[in-house]
Formats: structure tokens, sequence, C-alpha cells
């Protein structure tokens, strides 16, 4: 099974510029999407009625911010889907979907930026948290193993940036921000791009439009799978596409 995990920065930008082509040319089973920034009447029907997916999309009451979005394969059986955590204050803002499937439950989430000033950091740290939770309620109530993906906002060691002395006070490396993802781990879970690439520098999901950053790669790793331990042992690779445009972000793709 190949799931990909993209912070698209936008459904409609990012089809002006070819993600129907990408889709189509690499086929994933299962794609997450954050920041999709859309209700469903305004995504491109080729992709909301596309022959070989079914969409599902939790968008935020606030119009073209944030927003989640999965798209999988009709032929992939699931049980059921649930939009949000059940807590108005992060469904409103439209940052999670959640899959069960009959081999794992999969969680699609947009984790909050903590902001330049930092104002926001306690309502990640909490939202975060409350994906945490949730996803350790279902694992031992389901008794399947659990695959958290998406834009994590954090950069957890300082291999995961190009620049990690000159943002120790910037949201995205906070000391705890970087915590609760050793947290994360501490709970069971596993990075799974890192553990198949522990000392490799260089690797890296988002940069900043400013100053030519990607061609430089001057970026961060924000963008994660974190499972438990079961399905990491079913884990063929964990790439990051980084050649793959369209957005500021790279996707990152999974083979189980």
């Amino acid at each position: 099974m190949l799931i990909v995990s993209w912070n698209i920065n936008g459904i409609r930008a990012v089809y002006k510029k070819g993600f129907l082509v990408w889709l189509n040319e690499v086929s994933p089973d299962i794609v997450c999407l954050q920041e999709v920034k859309a209700t469903l009447e305004q995504i491109p029907k080729e992709i909301s009625e596309h022959p070989e997916y079914s969409l599902y999309l939790s968008c935020a009451q606030k119009k073209g911010y944030s927003g989640v979005a999965i798209l999988i394969k009709k032929d992939i059986p699931i049980i059921g889907v649930t939009e949000g955590l059940g807590e108005e204050i992060f469904d409103n803002e439209g940052r999670t979907l959640i899959i069960e499937h009959y081999d794992f439950i999969l969680f699609n989430g947009y984790y909050p930026n903590g902001q330049r000033d930092h104002g926001r950091v306690p309502y990640k740290l909490s939202y975060s948290q409350k994906v945490l939770d949730t996803a350790l309620e279902l694992f031992k109530s389901k008794n399947k193993e659990i695959i958290l993906t998406g834009d994590f906002n954090t950069a957890h060691k300082e291999i995961d940036l190009a620049n990690p002395k000159g943002n120790t006070k910037t949201t995205g490396f906070l000391p705890d921000e970087r915590k609760w993802v050793d947290h994360l781990i501490d709970s069971g879970f596993q990075d799974l791009f890192r553990d198949l690439h522990q000392n490799e520098t260089g690797h890296y999901t988002w940069w900043t439009h400013r100053n030519n950053c990607r061609q430089r790669n001057i970026g961060w790793r924000i963008d994660y799978f974190f499972t438990t331990k079961k399905i990491a042992q079913k884990v063929k690779s964990c790439e990051i596409l980084k050649n793959v445009m369209g957005s500021d972000h790279a996707p990152v793709c999974l083979s189980i």
C-alpha cells in the first residue's frame, strides 16, 4: 500500500500546477492533503469526482483557511470516516480526518502554526495532545495499529532543519514543541522517515518561498508519518518527494 501526505497550500492552486497529472502518474492508494483551503464546491471536479478515488473533506469555518482532505482508492475497503476530534475549538478549523481501515486507523492532521509571537503555541500543543489521546484510545479500544500523518509544524531535532541555532526561539522549533514530539515517541509511535534515514542530513519537507531557499535546500522537516510498532515493522520505504513541485511543501510517501 502506498500512502502519501502532502501540504498542498491550496487545492485550487496546486491543481493549476499539475496535481492531477501527478496523482494519475503516481497513483497512491491513499493521499492525505493539508491546507486544502476550499469547500467541496470549490474543489475542481476532476479531483472531487475522480473515477478512481473517493474524496473526504473537512473544511474550516473561515473561508480559504486550513482544511484537510483524503483521497482513497475506491477499491480499498474502509469501515468509516470521522471528521474532527469531537471538540469544537479544534474542529472549527478543519484540521483532522480519521479513516478506519480493516487493518489500521489513519489520522490526517494539519497541526496549528504557533505564530511568530508564539500566541498559538498553547493551542497547538492542546490540539496535538488531543490527537494523541484520541489515537491511544482507539489503539486500545479497536485493537488496531495507528498511523499519524500530516503537517506537524515542528522540526523535532537539530538534524531536521537547516539552521537550528538561528531558530531556537522560532515556533516550530521551540523546546515545548519539540518535547511534545518526544512525548509522542515515548507513547509508542515511531518516526518512520528518521528510523530509515537515521543520521542523514539535508532532508526537509518545507521551504520558505523567500531567498530561493528551496533551491538552496534551506528547509525544515515538519511533515511526518508516525506509526505504532507493528506497522513500522512492515514499512518498505518512507521518502520525501522533494522534486515534486506545486507547493512550499514536498509530499512524503510511505510504502507498507
